[in-house]
């Protein structure tokens, strides 16, 4: 049974309940899809009990009153969850978005999780963002179609080009499940509206998370894909050295969409790396 809560700026929130049962385990998704495409690694995380939010403008959450998409908000998403559903300790496991989401609550507040797992968060050294300019993400998103006539229509466009054509099936059929909603006139259309994430990827380099990074003080594994390709898995092995207990994790033949590419490995290689943050 999913949860509805408040964070800041007028957002309602939408947690998705993936169930388990043990230590709680809170995983963010990445710009464009929401808690559910959690779903192939969730019911791979035995001993844990899973949360995965629609983070704000996404999913069934609603977005910013003022339409302001500035990543501190999704950090005010985490941390709205943490509380209302009094996690205690809870795990954190984010990708790209949802992973600066969780570095970013974490400083605000440290203490807040006992460990952290993320894969390719966008958290860029200052050397590398310049500033506000024309962002091809931004512009990718304004041009994408939105309206299908139905899911499998819209599976099938996906699935057959990139960049959603590496996705697991499973993981593929979750986003437009979810991610779609029907409209009067018999046809779904992107719960996440375009012009919404264009405005999040605007924003993505603004914050300030890099910079403050020695704050975080629990372990942080760094997971990142092939270091051929441009993005996140850059600076990835930056990140983890700025980090007090930062762990680089590599997996050379996947992409930024890794954790919905192969669930099954990275799942396995979350729960290494929590394993071995308990024994430690």
């Amino acid at each position: 049974m999913n949860v509805h809560l408040e964070s800041t700026d007028g957002v309602g929130l939408n947690v998705n309940d993936l169930g388990g049962a043990g230590v709680p385990a809170l995983l963010c998704h990445a710009t464009g899809f929401h808690g559910l495409v959690w779903r192939p690694i969730a019911t791979r995380l035995a001993g844990y009990r899973r949360w995965a939010p629609d983070l704000r403008g996404h999913g069934d959450s609603t977005a910013p009153d003022d339409g302001n998409f500035d990543w501190s908000g999704f950090a005010d998403d985490v941390l709205a969850v943490v509380d209302g559903l009094g996690l205690e300790s809870p795990i954190g496991i984010g990708h790209s978005k949802g992973g600066a989401a969780l570095l970013l609550a974490e400083q605000r507040r440290p203490g807040t999780f006992r460990a952290l797992y993320c894969y390719e968060p966008v958290v860029m050294p200052r050397d590398i963002y310049s500033g506000p300019s024309e962002n091809p993400l931004a512009e990718g998103a304004l041009r994408r179609r939105d309206t299908f006539r139905s899911r499998p229509e819209a599976y099938a466009n996906y699935a057959g080009k990139p960049p959603f054509a590496v996705l697991n099936p499973e993981a593929l059929w979750a986003y437009v499940e979810h991610g779609f909603e029907d409209t009067p006139t018999g046809r779904v259309t992107l719960k996440c509206r375009p012009t919404h994430e264009a405005e999040v990827y605007r924003m993505g380099g603004r914050h300030d998370a890099f910079d403050h990074l020695e704050r975080i003080v629990c372990p942080v594994a760094i997971a990142h894909g092939s270091l051929a390709q441009m993005g996140p898995a850059s600076f990835a092995e930056r990140i983890t050295r700025e980090l007090p207990d930062g762990h680089e994790v590599p997996f050379p033949d996947l992409g930024h969409f890794g954790p919905l590419e192969a669930p099954g490995e990275v799942a396995d290689s979350i729960l290494a790396f929590l394993a071995e943050t308990r024994s430690t």
